[in-house]
């Protein structure tokens, strides 16, 4: 019920109209990788998928704002079924990626924002490596770039109501690791797959 509401919220004032340019929307185990500009991003890429893809794909988020507040929690947990992450850990030498690590054995997909925090600013910020272990441990999940076009505009950050704007969510082709990849050659070139994806007149 709640998810079914979270869709149709996100479609009434974003939209959230896939593209599928790169790929089809398969039953396979993936990892969707996006820019992240905007708190509406994970509800618009999640809606965007298929019904039967959105019931095994569980976006990543920040347990210290996800996990805040009866609302937010409810949204992330009955809704989404996020992964939480805990972006500030207390306990030293904790592995951040050992709940995506669970989550990808149980067979789900994941939708995951590897800039790590919203980005007011068109550039994307540097990736940060949690997508390059996760590519190298995992190499039968796809990694899949994906841009989300007009999210920032619809909900920018430090606004509190959302602009109902169209926001495309537009699907690439898989990155897979290639042979002797380093991290620094990967996470480039997974920054590149998902800038190349917005419209020619982003940038």
């Amino acid at each position: 019920m709640i998810d079914a509401l979270l869709v149709a919220a996100s479609k009434a004032l974003v939209g959230a109209y896939p593209r599928w340019i790169g790929c089809a929307p398969e039953p396979r185990q993936r990892i969707y990788f996006a820019n992240h500009a905007s708190h509406l991003d994970t509800v618009a890429l999640w809606s965007a998928l298929p019904p039967a893809l959105r019931r095994q794909t569980r976006p990543v988020a920040a347990r210290d704002y996800w996990g805040k507040g009866a609302l937010r929690r409810l949204v992330a947990g009955r809704g989404l079924n996020a992964v939480l992450i805990d972006r500030n850990r207390e306990q030293p030498g904790a592995d951040p990626l050992a709940p995506l690590r669970e989550a990808l054995e149980r067979g789900d997909s994941l939708i995951l924002f590897p800039e790590g925090t919203r980005n007011a600013e068109l550039e994307l910020l540097p990736f940060r490596a949690g997508l390059y272990h996760l590519a190298a441990q995992y190499p039968q999940v796809e990694p899949v770039a994906v841009y989300l076009d007009n999210a920032r505009r619809s909900m920018p950050k430090g606004s509190l109501l959302p602009v109902p704007l169209i926001c495309t969510v537009r699907f690439g082709a898989p990155l897979p690791l290639l042979p002797g990849e380093d991290k620094a050659g990967y996470l480039e070139r997974a920054r590149e797959a998902v800038r190349a994806l917005a419209p020619a007149t982003t940038w």
